[in-house]
């Protein structure tokens, strides 16, 4: 379902709170870097973030020059979530290890680590950090102080909405150091109400007639508290102990006013109204020795997740001011328990016969219990069950990966890399399908690193990949906001990609970069919309494999200080060029990737920084994308440029007072829907439904105090 008008996405990694110092100023990585490693790593010290008076780590990391923050692929309550621990890397690591969770998102993560424990911040090559990052061009470790004593950050906010509404939400953190332990707990509301107000018109492409206006209300309650805690015992290099929960009752409610005005007949109320109710709680920890001139890790990690959502569409005979009875509608609940239980074990040594070496083990037990009940509501109230394809299913998966990574340094400025993993999994599906796999996959990978003179860096690499299947896409859902029923496959198999990647990056006026990314990926069986038609002949658009997917894309980063015009002033640009192509299941004809695949994106940010004040706006855009599902085109777009804006004023050293402007363009975002009946391979009848929404200008204050000081020795570290 779709719980919020998006008009733009943006993503950042997941990691948690808990790791700390263990050397003089700050801690080292886990284990000794290989040879060459500075000549690889930029550095920017605490003093380089001063002009942007940071309060957070989050507020350091968005202020690194040309580094984007990675989300990797473990949002926690996400159904589409990578399962295991491997493949859900970000690009962000802190003391040079990776955390391990996977239900803690980075910005909430980083905005809970007091800015004065960052000692500074390294900006590398992944390969230094492991196997999990190998391939990524940039990775930033966060360095922390190993300063005993207590800090802690407290930020407020509230938001007013066109409509008179004020979201309010507070979140806070406290983080104590004693010795070698570090203990951390965190909390917080959660709260993000969001309205808006649109339109929708559904026409008769065959006649050009206007059908039906609806006019819509729509409002928007997530509501995500949390409590979080971690500790941390790190009693020198490859002798840590690090533990981390997290529990998160999540909640989404959405009321939606519709007005209907048919061509012919009276005008009608109806209503959409969505209860979900999705609690995650997770517990994960890791140990980490020497072992043999090198270092052995376990990490293990459980997740559980239930979700418990109803969505009732109501309708009625005619106004509701004028006490209208209900004369339909349509109801749905989904019941379901998803857990994850991850163990994993690793070796890794800085020199192998002048190797680098990583292996490792990885085994994942995971299951989802789903049950779907969906019913067409008669004028008297009663409920008829719909019956779908696949409604009540089991899926079980036992997951196990091996991994073998080594790299060689083969000059202070030249390093490669490679390795292989190799997957297998044995996959079940019963209840109300029957199905039963064991898959098995090598994933190679290589990569060639270099950072040549007068400050260029390069990167080559090549790797076989292979997605996972979404446990979800094995049982039928409806979706009552487009009246729409999305089948089941359980014969779907998971698309597999050779990705080739190449990077090149210099700096740009002083502390500035300009970066350019070049990719090219191949994939077979690539998962999108098929036709699916069950046993009693009824037809549904479902996920399926198309056969062979091509993509190619060029992302240019420009990160840029302005000073000679303007001192504190910084421009950022990020805008990506690209094509995807595969073959339609239905017109056979080349076309586009289903989903946010757009053909163009940017953003661009610009702002000053002048002594207790910074100002400044964000512009971002991106081309319109398409769900080609069997029944509809579906194509999402922005009618104009997203802008946001601020205005930040600090009073004093741990104080800072923010005023926001969201979409200060009062831009609307749109969604373009082509609905052929039954479906297009055998159309009866086409119809546009054309949605237009707006969320207004909306204006919110935050405040961010910091408390304590303790960590606030600072090393001085160049930048290179």
């Amino acid at each position: 379902m779709t719980r919020t008008l998006l008009l733009a996405t943006a993503g950042m990694a997941a990691l948690t709170l808990g790791t700390s110092a263990t050397a003089q100023n700050a801690a080292p990585a886990p284990a000794a870097q290989p040879s060459g490693q500075a000549a690889r790593t930029t550095t920017y010290d605490a003093a380089f973030f001063a002009q942007y008076a940071p309060r957070t780590a989050l507020d350091i990391a968005q202020h690194v020059p040309g580094f984007t923050l990675d989300l990797g692929n473990s949002q926690a309550g996400n159904g589409n979530d990578v399962r295991g621990f491997a493949g859900t890397a970000g690009n962000v690591v802190i003391n040079g290890a990776r955390p391990s969770t996977k239900a803690e998102a980075l910005d909430t993560t980083l905005s809970r680590i007091p800015a004065q424990r960052v000692v500074r911040v390294e900006v590398s090559p992944g390969d230094l950090y492991g196997s999990d990052y190998a391939g990524k061009s940039q990775v930033l470790n966060v360095v922390m102080s190993d300063q005993g004593g207590f800090d802690a950050n407290i930020t407020a906010s509230a938001k007013r909405w066109f409509t008179g509404y004020v979201n309010t939400d507070i979140q806070g953190s406290a983080v104590w150091r004693r010795g070698s332990n570090t203990f951390n707990i965190a909390g917080g509301t959660g709260r993000n109400r969001q309205v808006e107000e649109g339109t929708d018109d559904l026409t008769d492409l065959a006649t050009a007639a206007l059908i039906e206006h609806r006019r819509k209300h729509n409002s928007y309650f997530n509501k995500d508290p949390f409590l979080a805690g971690a500790w941390a015992n790190e009693t020198g290099p490859n002798k840590t102990i690090h533990v981390n929960a997290r529990w998160q009752p999540s909640s989404f409610d959405l009321f939606q006013d519709n007005r209907v005005t048919p061509a012919t007949g009276a005008q009608h109320d109806d209503n959409l109204i969505q209860r979900y109710r999705d609690p995650v709680i997770e517990l994960g920890g890791d140990v980490t020795r020497p072992l043999s001139g090198g270092a052995i890790k376990f990490v293990a990690l459980a997740t559980r997740r239930k979700r418990d959502d109803t969505d009732r569409y109501i309708q009625r005979a005619g106004l509701i001011e004028d006490n209208a009875p209900v004369n339909g509608g349509f109801e749905q609940s989904v019941h379901a328990q998803r857990n994850e239980t991850i163990g994993r074990l690793s070796w890794t040594k800085s020199n192998v016969l002048g190797f680098s070496f990583e292996a490792g083990a990885e085994a994942a037990y995971n299951t989802l219990d789903d049950k779907v009940d969906l019913f067409a509501i008669d004028q008297t109230g009663g409920k008829v069950r719909i019956p779908l394809p696949i409604a009540n299913a089991k899926v079980s998966e036992k997951r196990g990966e091996v991994y073998l990574n080594v790299g060689r340094t083969l000059s202070p400025s030249v390093r490669i890399d490679g390795g292989v993993n190799y997957e297998f999994s044995n996959l079940k599906v019963t209840g109300d399908a029957q199905a039963q796999r064991t898959l098995k996959f090598l994933k190679p990978n290589l990569t060639l690193d270099w950072k040549a003179g007068g400050g260029w860096h390069t990167q080559f690499s090549i790797r076989r990949t292979v997605a996972q299947l979404n446990f979800y896409d094995f049982i039928s859902i409806g979706d009552l906001s487009t009246k729409r029923v999305t089948g089941s496959n359980a014969d779907l198999v998971p698309q597999r990609t050779w990705e080739f990647r190449s990077t090149i990056e210099h700096p740009l006026l002083g502390d500035g970069l300009f970066k350019l990314d070049l990719g090219y990926d191949l994939v077979s069986e690539l998962q999108d919309q098929i036709l699916i038609v069950d046993d009693q002949g009824n037809t549904f658009s479902g996920p399926g494999n198309l056969g062979t997917g091509k993509r190619s894309f060029a992302t240019l980063t420009l990160d840029v200080p302005l000073d000679r015009l303007w001192k504190g002033l910084r421009a950022k640009f990020n805008g990506t060029l690209q094509r995807t192509r595969v073959d339609d299941p239905i017109s056979g004809n080349p076309r586009n990737w289903s989903g946010f695949w757009p053909t163009w994106q940017y953003d661009f940010s610009i702002r000053r920084d002048a002594g207790p004040w910074s100002y400044g706006a964000e512009f971002f855009d991106n081309k319109r994308i398409t769900f080609y599902r069997t029944d509809e085109f579906d194509t999402n777009m922005n009618r104009g440029v997203f802008m946001t804006s601020f205005v930040e004023y600090r009073p004093n050293s741990k104080l800072a007072i923010n005023f926001s402007i969201d979409n200060a363009l009062s831009t609307h975002a749109a969604r373009d829907r082509i609905l052929f009946r039954p479906n297009r391979a055998t159309p009866t009848s086409t119809f546009e439904e054309f949605r237009d929404r707006n969320r207004h200008r909306s204006f919110q204050i935050t405040l961010k105090q910091s408390f304590g000081g303790s960590g606030g020795t600072k090393v001085a570290s160049k930048g290179q």
